[in-house]
């Protein structure tokens, strides 16, 4: 029987193929794509904590710009990637390179602040990455990262004309992670992740749940968004 983190290496390099061909109109001037670029570190990641089943399993949306875009890590702040989870790959540069966002992977020196609070708090709560990752993971819904030259789109902001084959393509690659590491619950990173793995997870045995997204934009993360999380995950009876 092929082991969980091959199953998960096949998954995420039939998503990164599927979506190669599509295009993107304006406002989108620039589209990255980790998973190709950034693989080596991201699959240093399927391979090291992918491994066995996992009991939770957190969902974002897509790639931050100082994140998983660097590093090809979910909510990949490099210290995090790097320090906690002993992390660290070469990362080439993508076919089109977006001069307002320039990959420099783990020599980034911005700060992605989701991955910062949530990985922190993470580390808080268990210590170590082997404790988190022993039934825990991490994975993003979407791998490709939007820009507007400098700004950041987020899928939600595209035309249903994209969005659709965007989303097929990602609602099969996310069915394929649950059917390999059998998690009792599929946690949604915000609204965006929660509303979509409820839709592309329809009949398979996952519990579906909700934590508030650690985003910069988002006020509540700023006012103690880790023990909001907290309270979140204990009030649907997610850790004790």
């Amino acid at each position: 029987m092929e082991r969980t983190e091959e199953r998960l290496i096949g998954a995420a390099l039939r998503l990164s193929a599927t979506l190669a061909p599509m295009r993107f109109a304006a406002p989108v001037s620039h589209v990255y794509n980790p998973l190709e670029y950034a693989w080596a570190p991201h699959e240093q990641y399927l391979r090291r904590y992918g491994a066995s089943r996992k009991r939770v399993v957190f969902l974002g949306m897509n790639p931050g710009p100082f994140g998983m875009v660097q590093c090809g890590v979910p909510f990949g702040e490099i210290e995090a990637v790097r320090g906690w989870m002993g992390i660290e790959a070469p990362v080439v540069k993508p076919a089109v390179e977006n001069p307002k966002r320039p990959i420099e992977g783990f020599g980034c020196e911005r700060s992605e602040v989701s991955g910062r609070r949530l990985w922190g708090y993470f580390a808080q709560r268990f210590g170590t990455a082997e404790a988190f990752f022993a039934e825990n993971f991490v994975a993003n819904y979407c791998p490709l990262a939007f820009f507007d030259h400098g700004r950041n789109l987020t899928p939600d902001k595209l035309p249903a004309n994209e969005t659709v084959p965007l989303e097929a393509a990602c609602d099969a690659h996310l069915r394929a992670l649950v059917e390999a590491l059998e998690p009792e619950w599929l946690i949604g990173v915000g609204g965006f992740a929660e509303a979509r793995a409820a839709e592309a997870l329809t009949g398979m045995k996952v519990k579906i749940g909700r934590v508030l997204h650690p985003s910069p934009a988002s006020p509540a993360a700023h006012r103690g968004g880790a023990e909001a999380a907290e309270k979140q995950l204990r009030a649907q009876g997610i850790w004790d």
